[in-house]
């Protein structure tokens, strides 16, 4: 590397790390605006509170990673044209492409540290801030699957053992219309229905109340039915409800592994989960599509100086984060392969990296 490299490197990472430690106070301060009322009634202790706002930092940062990145290039490229530096550069003989070089350097730097940022870091950070929020601000009414649950608990060889309820309440640990069937070879041999069941914690056994349980046979079918019965599953409340949440609270390999358990049981929010993995990926992608369309942007000399270069970036990266955000929901709530959902925005700003970058070469 030349001077220049060095030179250039150093101010994308210092640039970006102030960028970083201007917004997150600020962040922090809204937040502490919002909640501080409720921080006080609940009596919450100090040292739990500095804990969420370490979480919360870490939290913030990933999820605003990709605006804190575009405008540090933006702030220090217009300062560069500004001072004629680049024109400088490019006039010494030097490629646009070679003035890059720098550029792309910083943005390996960054992918690295986001994706150990992604795979690590803010999987537990983002367990500690969900639950201080929902445990101490919002309450657990919201927090998890609670309605529609079909999971399959097990499948070994030609058995498999299904469950389904159409909603239960966690905290009184009760569910509503409960199924259960064993099929064995692709055929029904066992059925269990129940109004109601509820989870003893104690006897680690469930209650079924208004149980019927039928037992296909070759030739005729065995009914049996109570009002009510202990029935022990290989089941638990955190395995028929996890929270909403439980795909961003696990390292890479945890989530992974979550994944293919989730799509085995035929769980209906796996698109959601999916949605998580992918994004880990794309994530440190995307530093590269914005370092090129940033420093695209900002590198030519404009009339109206660094102001017109970060509208002009703090335009692109918002329309960054909202089809981000959009492709995300969609994938969650509707038919698209949560894959595509995730990585469409990259594709799209990558062919405007690849024209912005064309034209600023010219």
């Amino acid at each position: 590397m030349k001077i220049i490299d060095l030179y250039i490197l150093k101010r994308y990472l210092v640039t970006f790390s102030v960028m970083l430690m201007m917004f997150i106070p600020i962040g922090i301060t809204i937040d502490v605006s919002e909640k501080v009322n409720k921080m006080i009634e609940k009596k919450i202790p100090f040292k739990d509170i500095l804990v969420y706002y370490g979480d919360f930092t870490i939290y913030f940062a990933n999820l605003l990673f990709p605006i804190f990145l575009f405008l540090s290039i933006i702030w220090f490229t217009s300062k560069l044209a500004n001072n004629t530096e680049i024109i400088a550069i490019l006039s010494s003989g030097i490629s646009f492409g070679r003035f890059l070089r720098p550029f792309i350097y910083g943005a390996i730097i960054v992918s690295i540290f986001s994706l150990i940022m992604g795979f690590f870091l803010v999987p537990k950070a983002s367990k500690g801030f969900n639950d201080f929020r929902y445990q101490n601000l919002k309450g657990n009414n919201k927090t998890r699957e609670t309605s529609d649950i079909f999971r399959q608990i097990k499948k070994e060889g030609n058995v498999e053992e299904n469950i389904y309820v159409s909603n239960y309440n966690y905290l009184s640990q009760t569910g509503f219309n409960f199924t259960f069937e064993r099929i064995k070879d692709n055929q029904l041999v066992e059925k269990v229905n129940a109004n109601r069941i509820h989870y003893d914690e104690v006897k680690k056994t469930y209650v079924l109340y208004n149980y019927s349980k039928r037992s296909v046979g070759t030739t005729d079918d065995q009914l049996i039915k109570r009002d009510k019965i202990l029935v022990k599953y290989n089941f638990e409340p955190d395995d028929l409800t996890p929270v909403v949440y439980v795909a961003e609270t696990m390292t890479i390999g945890q989530l992974n592994t979550f994944i293919n358990k989730e799509r085995s049981r035929g769980n209906a929010n796996i698109n959601t989960y999916l949605v998580v993995f992918y994004k880990k990926f794309s994530l440190p992608v995307s530093a590269f599509i914005l370092t090129i369309i940033a420093v695209a942007v900002s590198s030519m000399k404009r009339r109206g100086g660094m102001g017109i270069n970060l509208a002009i970036g703090i335009v692109i990266a918002f329309v960054f984060i909202f089809f981000d955000k959009v492709f995300g929901t969609l994938a969650e709530k509707s038919s698209i392969p949560p894959f595509i959902a995730v990585w469409l925005p990259n594709f799209l700003f990558g062919i405007l990296a690849y024209k912005l970058l064309r034209n600023a070469k010219r």
